[in-house]
């Protein structure tokens, strides 16, 4: 693919493509000129998990024995400050942004140990310290926890110098437009941090899914992940809360399409004007052109963010990579950085 108009009609060509269900036949690959006359980009992961060796795992507890040897090796890594320190050189990968999903501690009950998540933002921000410039933290709180959660957030922040926070989908029935999470969504657009709203295993939507394999079970979190975003997007959140900067995985890009792609893309669109735009940005977890770039040209560049779900997923060769996927959505070499950990940097205060 040529840069400039050509780069364009490539692009609106694959996203017809795409929209007819045959965009894997409309796809094509950069050039090897192309490649070697990019520099390399500077990324900045955002979707990282870290748990740290002073905490139970149960990861292990609903693990089918077939996949018992890999979750062991997750395990391993999750909770090993080294491996994570490690695996920056080989992967490609300036800086980390780290969590700590209460989901990998919860008991059958989907609760964690009293005094568990106050210990877990006090222990990330201390590995992050320890590491400034390598790993970025995000907070850890229960977000349908009410006024106490938003005291955490505040608490993160404020005194432990964390960037963002991260919350689940989902916890029961509730999503995250509901009352008892308003407070903590209040806190971080006051504090003017990111929400990074992560996937989860939903009990009913597992046991349908699961059914038709692994795919099935992604589905069913991708699921999770796109309400999470209609939540807010159709119960009004971003008008109570303009200042709110909202995070999803890329498993929510069903839901990113269904809102951006019809009427006025509920304001979520590139073609948005600021001030009205709401403000929500998608990880690139999986590195794919076609998803990348149907991200890139929905949502825009300056919306889409680095991520790579480690060491769930251990990717080899990020920058390159991601370098192919973001030229084919025809982004200039300062967009591609953007993506890369430009955007990042900015939403966690640094850029």
């Amino acid at each position: 693919m040529t840069a400039g108009g050509d780069s364009s009609l490539a692009r609106r060509q694959f996203l017809g493509a795409l929209g007819a269900g045959v965009a894997s036949a409309a796809l094509t690959q950069p050039s090897e000129a192309q490649e070697r006359a990019a520099p390399s980009l500077k990324v900045v992961d955002f979707h990282n998990h870290f748990v740290g060796p002073s905490f139970n795992l149960t990861t292990m507890n609903n693990t089918p024995p077939a996949q018992r040897e890999a979750q062991g090796r997750v395990n391993a890594l999750l909770a090993d400050p080294r491996a994570l320190l490690d695996s920056l050189e080989p992967t490609g990968t300036s800086a980390r942004v780290i969590n700590t999903p209460t989901a990998f501690l919860q008991d059958a009950d989907g609760e964690v140990p009293k005094g568990t998540i106050p210990r877990i933002n006090d222990e990330v921000a201390n590995l992050v310290a320890k590491n400034p410039g390598k790993l970025h933290g995000l907070a850890t709180v229960d977000a349908y926890g009410g006024d106490d959660a938003a005291r955490e957030l505040t608490r993160a922040i404020r005194e432990l110098g964390l960037r963002g926070v991260f919350i689940e989908s989902a916890k029961g029935d509730l999503l995250p437009n509901a009352k008892e999470a308003r407070p903590t969504l209040a806190a971080a657009a006051a504090l003017g941090v990111p929400v990074f709203i992560h996937p989860i295993t939903d009990p009913q939507l597992h046991a349908r899914f699961r059914k038709t394999g692994r795919q099935g079970v992604r589905l069913a979190r991708a699921t999770v992940n796109s309400l999470a975003l209609i939540s807010l997007l159709e119960g009004g959140v971003f008008d109570e809360l303009p200042k709110l900067r909202v995070v999803v995985t890329t498993l929510a890009i069903g839901g990113v399409l269904m809102a951006g792609g019809f009427g006025d893309g509920m304001q979520i669109r590139r073609d948005t004007p600021e001030l009205a735009r709401r403000h929500i940005y998608i990880d690139t977890m999986g590195i794919h052109p076609a998803l990348v770039a149907s991200m890139v040209e929905l949502l825009g560049a300056d919306h889409v963010i680095a991520g790579t779900d480690w060491p769930i997923v251990v990717e080899k060769n990020v920058p390159a990579r991601l370098q192919k996927a973001l030229t084919f959505a025809g982004l200039s070499a300062e967009q591609q950085q953007m993506v890369a950990g430009g955007n990042t940097l900015k939403l966690l205060g640094l850029g």
